[in-house]
This record gives structure tokens, C-alpha cells and sequence, in this order.
């Protein structure tokens, strides 16, 4: 059941949901490309900051990244990024997810060879 749907800003929005142990929050977001970073990742930082601890948050949307298995971002990131070089944004999620415990799930898991992405 939805508890409640909160729009931020035209990035940003977040709706919580009621399931039976604890509520779920799915923040969405989209990250603005190239060198334009419009405060979206501090204006980020602090809509996370004030959700509860003890519910089940996720976070998902298009953050224009490019994230790379470095080793700096080894807990967030799993040994299946097709990417050989992390861009500005990737480096910034990547903070983001250490610091908050998050992990980047596209990163986990092998993918078919017809869904990975082709770089030359």
C-alpha cells in the first residue's frame, strides 16, 4: 500500500511504501550528464539522510555512470561492470554507495552477451 509520494525537484522524487515488517522507500533519481552536476548529489545526500534506518530504502534511476571494478569501490561495486574506466558521475555513486552500505546490483551478475554493452 502506498503511504506516501514525495516529488523533491524535476530529478528527483520518492514514494513510500507499507509492507508488512517495515515500510519501503524507492527514492528515484536522474543525474544530470557531463561535467553538469546541479547539486544533485548533495541535494541527494540530504534527502537520504532523513529517511529511517530501519526501512528497506532503494535507490534506483539513470545517474548518467560509468562505474568500474576499481578496488577503492570494491564493496559496491561486484566484478561484473562492463566498464574499464569510471566517469565523474560513476566516482560519485560509487562515494555515495560507500558511504551509505549501498551496492550497485547491475554490477553483480554475469549478463548475456546480447545485454552487455559493446565498446571499441
Amino acid at each position: 500500500m502506498v503511504k506516501r509520494v514525495e516529488f523533491i525537484s524535476n530529478r528527483m522524487s520518492y514514494i513510500v511504501l507499507r509492507s508488512l515488517w517495515s515500510n519501503i522507500i524507492v527514492l528515484n533519481m536522474h543525474a544530470p550528464s557531463g561535467d553538469s552536476t546541479d547539486n544533485v548529489y548533495e541535494e541527494l545526500e540530504n534527502v537520504f539522510g532523513h529517511f529511517p534506518k530501519y526501512h528497506m530504502t532503494i535507490l534506483l534511476g539513470d545517474f548518467n555512470a560509468k562505474v568500474c571494478r576499481e578496488i577503492i569501490l570494491k564493496p559496491t561495486i561486484g566484478n561484473e561492470s562492463p566498464h574499464q574506466v569510471s566517469n565523474d558521475n560513476g566516482i560519485r555513486i560509487g562515494n555515495f554507495n560507500t558511504s551509505k552500505n549501498l551496492v550497485v546490483k547491475s554490477t553483480l551478475f554475469p549478463h548475456r552477451n546480447i545485454h552487455t554493452i559493446k565498446y571499441t
